[in-house]
């Protein structure tokens, strides 16, 4: 463990960030540098709990208490190593995981959490820093080759297990870059683009092989994939967006929340946009959806220098709180504020959108809006009525649909391949592998729209089930085999 007494000296600290004034300016990422001394009194607050809950929490099961107490010592080297022995990209989920490792810590029964998610930042930067970050090129090849389809982070942790294991790997990415969500879906000011290339770069060396553009079951016959490959890896991602069908969506000015994320990632990367350029300058901004997406566009709206920006939720406000429907350990649905919430923007919950306005030009002008009330009843699920007299219409120049996404795309390469979807229209599989032999799948096209830090489980996961199925057996560490090794 940590220092015995540090949760007692130490109050929770995260990274310090920059000025509201200063970041809204720019797209550069919003946490200041880490601080050595700063993150080894935060690993120092890791109490000797006797059974870490955090195992539980976190989806690939870090060993955290271990790397926690390394960080404390001082021995970075030995931090690293236990951190990276069960997650292939810390410093994608030390930057963008909602840490439900935390969420599930002991000390955060009665006091604020460890800050893991920061130590998680501060060991895989300071492993960068002083070299201990090197390729793992596998010793010897298995000769078998294993095609995975898409490069978001449930690919790129599948391709860096199967290298690992000997495997040759080529991972296909149907955009002209690397990284999927990473790389498109996710803004620079939370996560900027050099991360994600030093990552890729790193597994070139190791061996991995990246084409881009190659969108397969349109300019890559998929066929050729099943000739030319062992194994197939389908981690194409949720990509089909939620829409809302009412009145007057057709007006210009209403767009899905990717489409416009997507946008400014190329223009920041320094990239055409191809198609309608969709801005946020001096427009009233009402973005449709409470969660990270919704987020994200809030932040983005405000470096575009939005006149306004309103996020509106259909749920009811959360708690701050947690309460007796949602005990330690679980995951609390609380109130949460995000980095670009802080920028500035009007929260309102409890609101159905009823109508797009428009003006006759055909631009959206307004939304026209109505408050609710959620009850339960008879123990039936939560349903809600309107509330009479609260419908309004608010000015609204740039709606953004932030409402999830519904599940991958069938047409192309799903379809032609013919595997089977679940009820949700996922991709069915059992141990990650679909009804096609030889075929397996991971991240969100399997389990549906999730967190980053589970597509590398996933990624993960369905590495360790394809290198059984070309190998009879597999050395690959599955998570459950983590978390006995240290417990």
């Amino acid at each position: 463990m940590a220092k015995p007494t540090g949760f007692l000296e130490f109050s929770r600290e995260t990274a310090a960030k920059r000025d509201v004034k200063e970041r809204i300016k720019d797209y550069k990422e919003i946490e200041k540098n880490v601080n050595q001394d700063h993150t080894q009194k935060q690993a120092a607050r890791c109490m000797d709990c006797g059974v870490p809950f955090c195992h539980n929490g976190c989806p690939l099961g870090n060993n955290i208490p271990e790397f926690n107490d390394a960080v404390y010592q001082g021995n970075w080297k030995l931090a690293y190593e236990l951190l990276i022995s069960t997650n292939n990209f810390p410093e994608f989920t030390g930057r963008i995981c909602p840490a439900p490792c935390e969420t599930s810590c002991v000390l955060g029964i009665n006091k604020p959490a460890v800050a893991i998610e920061f130590i998680e930042k501060s060991i895989i930067e300071k492993a960068f820093e002083d070299g201990y970050v090197s390729p793992n090129i596998p010793t010897s090849r298995s000769g078998k080759k294993v095609a995975v389809v898409g490069s978001g982070p449930a690919g790129l942790a599948a391709a860096a297990q199967l290298n690992s294991a000997g495997h040759l790997v080529s991972v296909f990415e149907r955009s002209d870059e690397v990284g999927g969500l990473l790389r498109y879906g996710i803004p620079d000011f939370k996560l900027e683009k050099r991360v994600v290339e030093r990552r890729v770069q790193l597994m070139k060396e190791e061996g991995v092989v990246f084409i881009t553009k190659a969108n397969v079951g349109v300019n890559i016959p998929v066929q050729q994939l099943q000739e030319e490959f062992d194994a197939i890896v389908l981690c194409g991602g949720s990509t089909i967006p939620r829409d809302l069908p009412i009145p007057g969506r057709n007006l210009k000015g209403v767009h899905f929340a990717m489409d416009f994320l997507t946008q400014q990632n190329a223009r920041v990367s320094g990239k055409k946009v191809e198609v309608e350029d969709i801005f946020a300058t001096k427009k009233h901004v009402v973005v449709i959806g409470g969660g990270d997406t919704g987020s994200d566009c809030v932040g983005t709206s405000n470096r575009h220098e939005a006149t306004s920006v309103t996020q509106i939720e259909i749920l009811s406000k959360p708690p701050k709180d947690r309460n007796e429907a949602m005990p330690w350990p679980s995951w609390p649905m609380i109130l949460r504020t995000s980095t670009s919430h802080e920028e500035g923007c009007e929260r309102e919950w409890s609101i159905v959108t009823k109508e797009f306005v428009g003006d006759k030009q055909g631009n959206v002008t307004g939304l026209k809006l109505v408050d609710i009330e959620w009850k339960s009843e008879g123990g039936k699920g939560p349903t809600f009525s309107e509330i009479p007299g609260t419908e309004r219409t608010i000015p609204c120049d740039l709606a953004l649909l932030a409402l999830g996404f519904l599940h991958p795309q069938h047409q192309g390469l799903l379809e032609q391949l013919g595997v089977e979807f679940d009820d949700r229209g996922n991709v069915k599989c059992n141990r990650y592998q679909t009804s096609v032999e030889g075929v397996f799948a991971a991240g969100d096209l399997r389990r549906g729209q999730s967190l980053v830090v589970w597509a590398i489980s996933e990624g993960r996961e369905a590495a360790r089930a394809v290198d059984e199925f070309l190998s009879g057996q597999s050395l690959l560490e599955a998570k459950e085999q983590g978390m006995l090794s240290v417990l």
